[in-house]
């Protein structure tokens, strides 16, 4: 197991589900977390928890929108000037689905909000992230897909297709990278209550609760816990893809409810 002690993680998506439980994680285990989201309310109060456990360098809060490429530009340039330029690990977080409607259905800003945050924001934070991590000769990007992008299911078309995309685009990388001594991950999740429902019904916090019913579905510290095995393999370690899905569960469209 390589130790994450001092070393640096770029955390998008840090303000609820997985981006928070994997912040809170790595700083358990040492690492000094740059938490993003676009909530930076949430994003101050996250901060002020992790320097009140583990000391006032143990956190950096930093607003920012993945899908905005100058906002993404901006906040690279001030993780720079503030000393904390020297990012291990980046773990692309941030991500929503939004409706589930027929694609003969679909809403138009969905489908934008869900490709440019999903795809285009993971491609941002990376594009920014990897000379610095190329140029020292190692480091990590861990994408946060999902089993949609294995299995297409009623109403998760373009979600789907973001999260194939992802998958497909984390294989890219690793050939790019192969030389780099830069690993690149895929971590994708099945049915895990978090906001993920919530965001995706508009705030419909009933029916969000509808996916979970009859299933001990898979809860953000299980990620969390997930992506920690991966960045923590030894440096010739490289963890492809990980499928983590609960026990009652063999694919997106096949899920056994008590």
């Amino acid at each position: 197991m390589t130790s994450l002690q001092g070393k640096i993680a770029l955390v998008t998506g840090a303000s609820s589900g997985f981006g928070l439980a994997i912040a809170r994680t790595f700083a358990a285990h040492g690492a000094r977390v740059i938490v993003a989201a676009r909530r930076e309310e949430r994003l101050q109060a996250l901060r002020d928890e992790l320097a009140a456990r583990y000391g006032s360098e143990a956190c950096a809060a930093l607003g920012m929108d993945v899908r905005d490429r100058n906002d993404v530009r901006n906040a690279f340039a001030q993780i720079e000037s503030t000393g904390w330029g020297a990012i291990d690990i980046v773990v692309n977080s941030a991500g929503l689905a939004a409706g589930l409607e027929a694609i003969q259905d679909g809403v138009f800003d969905n489908w934008d909000r869900m490709i440019e945050t999903n795809l285009n924001g993971l491609l941002n934070v990376t594009r920014f992230a990897l000379p610095g991590m190329i140029e020292r000769g190692g480091g990590q990007i861990v994408q946060i897909g999902s089993v949609a992008g294995r299995d297409a299911y009623p109403g998760g078309n373009v979600y789907s297709a973001t999260k194939a995309a992802v998958a497909m685009l984390t294989r890219g990388m690793r050939i790019d990278l192969m030389k780099s001594g830069v690993r690149v991950s895929n971590v994708a999740p099945g049915l895990a209550e978090t906001e993920f429902s919530v965001v995706r019904f508009g705030g419909d916090t009933e029916r969000a609760k509808s996916p979970y019913v009859g299933i001990d579905a898979l809860t953000a510290d299980d990620v969390a816990d997930a992506v920690l095995w991966v960045v923590t393999r030894p440096a010739h370690v490289n963890i492809d893809e990980l499928v983590i899905m609960p026990t009652a569960q063999g694919s997106a469209n096949h899920v056994h409810r008590r």
